[in-house]
């Protein structure tokens, strides 16, 4: 019988124990027991615990107070955009901004909280580049857990180098440049904790930090609490002329109209997913996910084709 990871763990933990095996049928509750007896962790300091998370966490903020690239929101349009951007590009600085501490949005389930996702084609062709298997039907394709789709993504975007997700952190606000001839571009963001977000009203003021980025694509998905807030924010300081707001479902229309759509609405400042419906007034799609992913793509694109001209700009 082959080692496995529970032999392995105690074998680790308890060398005079090196060389038992995990429990056959025969051994019985107690034998199995015995051998965990001696177990224990390695020792830990709480101090060290507490350093070990604290001078990461502080030099990523130093690391990525001056980012190549930020994308706002990390649900699946964000995700597959920040896979796509990072793989394809990575001599970039990526920031993800989550305001949920749970990354994803709400592609960890189907539709009506169902478990499946449904992508109609040719998603299955990123569905196949970041290994995920699912079911071939026809025109369309069925992963059989949404959080199948989700949970590997989110892990193969952690896994890259060049890219840090701040989760719990909202973005506030945008910074913002104009040149000589009175043009405004977007030069990178304002965030704040969320918790600390949701008690302005009720704290006395509570400043926000930044993230200065020559190219900002936001992904935070249609109107609600945290919602089309990039383009809500853009119409507001008339960079943009108004809201469009999302229309109606309808899935054949819906999800070319997103991926067609995603695009620099200001320069500095890419739109993509269901923050475009708001903006343009495009359809809602409903629980189908193949534009969210295939969205990111573009909105990846269109950053590595924008960057070197928004990043001179920058430096201004």
């Amino acid at each position: 019988m082959a080692p496995t990871f529970v032999d392995s763990v105690v074998e680790a933990a308890v060398p005079a124990m090196k060389g038992l095996k995990i429990a056959p049928s025969t051994e019985s509750a107690t034998e199995s027991a015995k051998k965990w007896e001696k177990f224990s962790f390695a020792h830990i300091r709480e101090s060290t615990v507490s350093r070990a998370m604290t001078s990461r966490y502080f030099k990523d903020l130093d690391t990525y107070a001056e980012s190549d690239v930020v994308i706002i929101g990390a649900g699946s349009c964000g995700l597959s955009a920040a896979y796509s951007l990072a793989k394809a590009r990575p001599d970039l600085k990526i920031a993800i901004i989550e305001a949920n501490v749970s990354p994803g949005g709400g592609a960890w389930l189907g539709g009506q909280l169902f478990s499946a996702m449904v992508m109609r084609r040719p998603a299955e062709k990123f569905l196949d580049e970041i290994d995920v298997p699912y079911e071939e039907e026809g025109d369309y394709v069925v992963v059989k857990h949404a959080a199948l789709f989700t949970s590997t993504l989110l892990s193969k975007v952690l896994r890259f180098p060049n890219v840090k997700l701040f989760n719990a952190t909202t973005v506030e606000d945008l910074i913002t440049r104009k040149d000589a001839e009175g043009n405004l571009r977007i030069a990178g963001v304002v965030t704040n904790w969320t918790l600390v977000s949701m008690h302005h009203d009720d704290q006395s003021c509570m400043d926000p930090n930044t993230i200065n980025a020559p190219v900002v694509i936001s992904t935070t998905g249609h109107d609600g609490p945290f919602g089309a807030f990039s383009i809500k924010r853009l119409v507001s300081i008339g960079a943009y002329e108004k809201l469009g707001g999302m229309r109606g479902l309808d899935m054949k229309t819906a999800e070319d109209q997103i991926v067609k759509g995603t695009r620099e609405v200001v320069p500095g400042m890419i739109i993509g997913g269901m923050e475009l419906a708001e903006a343009d007034g495009s359809c809602r799609m409903g629980p189908i996910f193949g534009s969210m992913a295939i969205s990111g793509v573009r909105a990846a694109e269109i950053a590595a084709e924008i960057f070197e001209e928004r990043s001179k700009q920058n430096m201004e």
